[in-house]
């Protein structure tokens, strides 16, 4: 029994090299199996400000967010004079880009001929009066701030 001792250990040893020989993913394979999992078109947190951030429930910043802006925003083309300039025009659509470094750019989405018609004046404007908005936190994805853009309307006259 002695004997086959040693012979046994070798062949205890030899077998129990041929479990670990299990193939390593590949890391391409991996990556693209994650990034196949993740919904490009949700964010983990919306952009926010100040005010919106001691908000825990996420859909309550979100409207918080959304109705912040829209005040900052309605307050301060309201103090300009689209409304005596333009009486036509009730509502303005202004996308709105957070880019992941916190800058904002608002650009107005021109959707009737009237506004297309005064689209430099409009845009001038909002370059004007938006110059000293407040800053915004950008939107949150995987624990990595991420561009994003919306369309918010803004009710300029009210009947």
């Amino acid at each position: 029994m002695k004997k086959f001792y040693p012979l046994y250990l070798l062949f205890l040893l030899m077998s129990a090299c041929g479990w670990s020989d299990k193939k390593v993913p590949d890391g391409k394979a991996l990556l693209k199996e994650e990034l196949e999992k993740i919904d490009w078109t949700q964010v983990d947190a919306y952009p926010s400000v100040e005010l919106c951030d001691s908000l825990l429930n996420e859909s309550q910043r979100k409207q918080c967010f959304f109705d912040y802006m829209t005040i900052h925003l309605q307050e301060k083309l309201m103090l300009d004079s689209l409304t005596s300039k333009h009486p036509k025009i009730d509502t303005i659509e202004i996308r709105i880009t957070v880019f992941p470094d916190a800058h904002v750019i608002f650009e107005p989405v021109y959707v009737s001929d009237s506004l297309k018609f005064r689209s430099r004046e409009i845009d001038s404007l909002l370059q004007v009066r938006l110059v000293d908005f407040p800053e915004i936190s950008p939107a949150i994805k995987r624990g990595i701030p991420v561009k994003t853009q919306f369309v918010l309307p803004l009710i300029i006259k009210e009947e």
